[in-house]
Order: structure tokens, then C-alpha cells, then sequence
């Protein structure tokens, strides 16, 4: 069995339940580093960690909700191609777009 995981609210992916609390500080930190380098019309408000109130019996975070709002605050950062639909984050939209073709 896997050791319990959270998912990073900013960039989507998977840290320990102890790590997650160093982690997410350093993401948002390079977030806004790479969020001012995007032109203007790119550039996407700052992503809010998601609230989550309910506590199981025990005293602990049901880390299912948690992850699951986590996940869809990552994906919703994600910025569509006007060509073909499929979501990047911003900074790799303008490498796809120069190769992108309609199908």
C-alpha cells in the first residue's frame, strides 16, 4: 500500500502528507516568477488554495475531498488553444501553437 499523498494545488502533482507543506510555498513562489515573465494577455490571477472543512470522525482532513479540489484548482489554471481545444499551461501554449494544425 502507497503512503497517503496530497495533491498540489498549483501544478497538480503528488507530494507526502509531511513534504506538501514545503512544497506548495516554492510553487507559488515559482508560479509568480513565471507568471510575470507571460505577456499580458497570458498572464492568469493567482491560484487559491482550495477550502476544505470536512474532518472525518477521527480528527483528520478527508484527504479525498482535498484532493479532488486540489486537482480541479490545478486544471483550471490550464489555457485552452484557439486551434485545437487541448489545454497547456501558458508558458508552453506559444511552443505548441507553432506546431499546431487542425484536424
Amino acid at each position: 500500500r502507497r503512503p497517503p499523498t496530497v495533491i498540489c494545488y498549483i501544478c497538480g502533482r503528488e507530494y507526502g502528507t509531511k513534504s506538501i507543506s514545503i512544497h506548495e510555498p516554492q510553487c507559488l513562489k515559482k508560479w509568480h516568477q513565471e507568471n510575470d515573465m507571460l505577456p499580458k494577455h497570458l498572464r492568469r490571477p493567482e491560484p487559491k488554495k482550495p477550502d476544505i472543512t470536512s474532518i472525518q470522525a477521527k480528527g483528520f482532513y478527508d484527504l479525498d475531498s482535498l484532493n479532488e479540489a486540489a486537482w480541479t484548482s490545478a486544471q483550471n489554471q490550464l489555457v485552452p488553444c484557439d486551434i485545437c481545444g487541448r489545454t497547456f499551461l501558458p508558458d508552453r501554449l506559444s511552443v505548441h501553437q507553432k506546431s499546431c494544425k487542425l484536424k
